[in-house]
């Protein structure tokens, strides 16, 4: 398929799974990817896998000097920019009754900040026809026990798409945010184990976590004019987990 042939994009959270997944899929469409992310190792190993359709840039979302370096380097090497996702996130479980202040600020830092300065920088360089993906969670919609910041992040980002929705209108940009469930990427895999992951996956109707590449594919959806009538929509690729 060659869906998003000739189209340019960000992938923050690029490196690994989701955005990696992503990534290749978009490249098999067709398109150029940049691909942003804060560990150089992992941003070589994905661009030995991706190819020549791909650049890596070495930044962190939370960081407004590193995404202006990012765009700068689109903006030289490709001109204009056609579709974003960004996907960089960020969260770790603390129940209520040890929550922090530090713990909240670095998951709002990246998760909100980091959502909304990755998107803002990006709109000079896109117009007409552009995509903007954000990642949501399942965990914004049904919360999550023991991840209130978590979820709580996710749940804005939800929203930002809504409000960025009616301040785009008129240049033809279309936001819709991605909303994932369990997930089995290299860090769901090191972190639940094999037990972990069986257990996750029973939750949903599926009775398996998703591979990584089911959510890059729908990804590819919402960059491509196949959604081209969809604008502030939630699409959920969860196995169901938060529709029951």
């Amino acid at each position: 398929m060659t869906r998003l042939n000739g189209k340019t994009a960000v992938i923050t959270g690029g490196a690994t799974g989701i955005g990696r997944a992503a990534a290749k899929r978009f490249i098999e469409e067709g398109a150029f990817v940049f691909i942003y992310g804060r560990r150089q190792e992992a941003l070589d190993a994905a661009l030995a896998e991706l190819g020549p359709n791909a650049r890596a840039v070495k930044g962190s979302v939370s960081d407004e000097a590193d995404l202006d370096r990012l765009y700068a380097t689109v903006k030289a090497e490709r001109g204009t920019l056609d579709i974003v996702f960004a996907n960089a996130g960020a969260g770790s479980p603390l129940p209520l009754g040890q929550i922090t202040a530090k713990h909240i600020d670095e998951t709002f830092e990246t998760n909100v900040k980091g959502t909304i300065f990755t998107v803002q920088k990006a709109l000079p360089l896109m117009g007409k026809g552009g995509s903007i993906i954000l990642t949501g969670s399942s965990a914004g919609t049904t919360g999550a026990p023991g991840f209130t910041a978590y979820s709580a992040s996710k749940a804005a980002v939800r929203n930002l798409a809504r409000t960025w929705a009616e301040d785009l209108k008129g240049t033809g940009i279309r936001i819709n945010v991605l909303s994932p469930g369990a997930t089995a990427t290299e860090l769901a895999k090191e972190a639940l184990g094999e037990e972990g992951q069986k257990a996750y996956g029973a939750m949903t109707p599926l009775q398996r976590m998703a591979d990584p590449a089911e959510i890059g594919a729908v990804a590819a959806f919402l960059a491509s004019d196949d959604s081209s009538f969809m604008t502030a929509s939630e699409v959920a690729v969860d196995g169901g987990l938060a529709q029951l």
